[in-house]
């Protein structure tokens, strides 16, 4: 924690001024980058939901406000939201204000952003028209503030053209880009107008399932107000998308028209919509918004298995299209005019997130088909820049220590951790850590075959390549659960600890949390109280939304004998320990038995204040 709260520091001195804006260009063009700089410093907010100090919490309110701020100069945030890009990144920039959430949930100006920004998107916005409430569609893939982007320009896509270079074309029919090359050169100014042309005839218009992301927003906005009417925005969306993909035979297709029907401008093929079957990423983006959506609506209907079905057919759609290589199971990832290709080895990436919020038994069967083809207790410290997604790079080995298969976990994740700092650090003080250098920086840290700084495409994503507040391993020991999912996913845990002195988030100084064991009718943790001097006193919550009862306190031994316990009935717990003292604790808990919301033992909705009501000028 010391060394992450130095590090937070530096990160900001570095890279930004006084008055929280970036050191960075003048001008921006293009709809690509408002996420990035969001990405980069939103570990400001969770640090400190964690246990980070008021100094942290006070530099993340400043870089998101300087952010908000510099990007609105740069003209691609209107009214604090980004005026149209689609819901990956929109996914990734909300993930600030979702942990803001965790912060200090009376904050009357997160309160009124989160339902100001949830109402671009249920019809009450007359700006930001996206929704179709009757069809129950988002009305195009790049949308916000402004509305729906219905015609892309060739400004708007001008700095993906480098990046895109070497992704094959997004459709199998171009006159200057044939499909079987492998690659499509945007940076050739006659098939750059070509892909604009067919992205404006085939994909700019109507659903896709990246959209369901947008229920992050209302689940975000619901734990704040407790509306009914977001909670049912959510589970009416995802019924929508469940419906579409019945009519599909089970599998979600990939675009739906403004009018509702499937392929409406794509020759009523199912696949080939903007981010979906085809083009660019295939599997990964059709199943980590299902994923999303599904553990959103898990959440706000306590538990309901419904609400998970959509997502597990898809896992098992998707793995029974697979075929065994060797000792390999094969997947395909992306679906063609010709059918099914790109097949590689299954991972259980996304089924570990689905297990650790059910705890099912159906669910659990999902991870353990999948052949273990690599060693999947493995720590890693991610290396080669922009390859990993906030470095977040051991959910497989967190999983394989929750089933008693990886018990030297904690040390190594820990010190992989400190491994991560080191290498971060000595990124940022480096002469290509400089950010008034980086139109002349052609690589990072010696890689020299990954990266130019001088393209537009991997300038925008630098921040993050050189942060070093990057805590996977605390959040996987001490919540008891896998790092949030990169593209919108809330961070969800088994638990979360409350400062019963200081009344606020995180663990008190000098007070160390590990989550060892969770089942489906509780968990069990370890806390130490680090400082032989002071006693210290912890509020355990259940769940990271409040989501789970407390039934039952028991204190036991390294043996797992009953020392004593206590019945509680509440999603908190209060632990007093004393001075340089251990406790081992056993939770029975009802599983999102409670209602969900981000009031904690002191701070309630009822004593809020009212969210602001503007002017009606007519």
């Amino acid at each position: 924690m010391e060394r992450l709260e130095a590090g937070a520091r530096e990160f900001v001195d570095r890279y930004t001024r006084d008055d929280g804006t970036l050191i960075w260009r003048s001008e921006w063009p293009g709809m690509d980058g408002s996420d990035d700089p969001y990405e980069a410093f939103m570990y400001l907010a969770l640090l400190y939901s964690i246990g980070g100090s008021e100094e942290v919490y006070d530099l993340a309110r400043r870089l998101w406000d300087g952010i908000t701020w510099q990007w609105t100069q740069y003209g691609q945030i209107e009214r604090e939201f980004d005026r149209y890009y689609d819901w990956m990144h929109h996914g990734e920039a909300n993930l600030f204000h979702y942990f803001f959430g965790l912060c200090k949930p009376d904050s009357l100006v997160d309160r009124q952003r989160a339902l100001r920004f949830a109402g671009m998107y249920d019809g009450s916005d007359p700006i930001a028209d996206n929704y179709d409430p009757e069809l129950r569609l988002i009305r195009a893939p790049q949308s916000g503030s402004a509305g729906p982007r219905h015609i892309v320009t060739a400004e708007d896509l001008s700095t993906h053209r480098g990046v895109l270079d070497d992704y094959p074309a997004p459709f199998e029919d171009m006159r200057t880009s044939p499909y079987e090359l492998g690659t499509c050169n945007w940076s050739n100014d006659e098939v750059f107008a070509e892909v604009i042309d067919l992205m404006n005839q085939r994909t700019t218009r109507g659903d896709v399932p990246l959209n369901l992301n947008a229920t992050g927003q209302f689940t975000h906005a619901y734990l704040y107000s407790g509306e009914e009417r977001l909670r049912t925005w959510v589970l009416e969306y995802l019924a929508g998308w469940e419906a579409r993909a019945e009519a599909n035979g089970g599998l979600l297709p990939d675009n739906v028209g403004l009018s509702g029907i499937v392929g409406e401008y794509n020759d009523g093929k199912w696949w080939g919509g903007h981010y979906g079957w085809r083009w660019p990423h295939g599997w990964l983006t059709i199943i980590e918004p299902t994923l999303n959506a599904s553990l959103n609506a898990y959440l706000l209907t306590g538990g309901d298995d419904g609400a998970v079905r959509l997502v597990r057919r898809q896992l098992d759609l998707h793995f029974e299209l697979g075929h065994a290589d060797g000792d390999a199971w094969l997947v395909p990832h992306k679906h063609l005019d010709a059918g099914w290709t790109d097949y590689r080895p299954a991972n259980p990436f996304h089924a570990i997130h689905l297990w650790a919020r059910t705890l099912d038994d159906s669910d659990l069967e999902r991870v353990e088909r999948v052949p273990r083809t690599t060693d999947w207790a493995e720590v890693i410290v991610p290396r080669r820049p922009f390859a990993t997604k906030h470095f977040n790079a051991n959910t497989l080995a967190w999983f394989e220590y929750m089933r008693g298969r990886n018990p030297e976990y904690p040390e190594r994740a820990l010190q992989a951790n400190h491994e991560l700092i080191d290498q971060q650090l000595r990124r940022l003080r480096s002469e290509e850590g400089d950010p008034r250098s980086w139109d002349r920086v052609t690589h990072i840290d010696g890689y020299t075959d990954t990266v130019s700084m001088q393209t537009d495409g991997y300038a925008v994503h630098a921040w993050q390549e050189f942060c070093p507040v990057y805590f996977e391993s605390l959040v996987q020991l001490m919540w008891g659960a896998p790092m949030h999912i990169s593209h919108g996913g809330l961070q969800h845990g088994t638990v979360r600890y409350f400062d019963a002195e200081a009344r606020r988030p995180g663990l008190p100084v000098g007070v160390g949390a590990l989550v060892s064991a969770i089942t489906s009718d509780g968990c069990e943790l370890e806390l130490v109280n680090t400082d032989t001097a002071s006693p210290r006193t912890v509020v355990i919550q259940g769940g990271t939304f409040g989501e789970h009862r407390l039934d039952s306190a028991t204190l036991i031994d390294e043996r797992g004998t009953v020392i004593a316990t206590t019945s509680v009935g509440s999603p908190w717990v209060t632990v007093e320990l004393g001075a340089g003292s251990h406790a081992r604790l056993r939770l029975g808990m009802a599983r999102y038995a409670a209602t969900p919301s981000y009031e904690t033992p002191w701070s309630r909705r009822t004593d809020w204040d009212p969210i602001i009501t503007g002017r009606r000028i007519s």
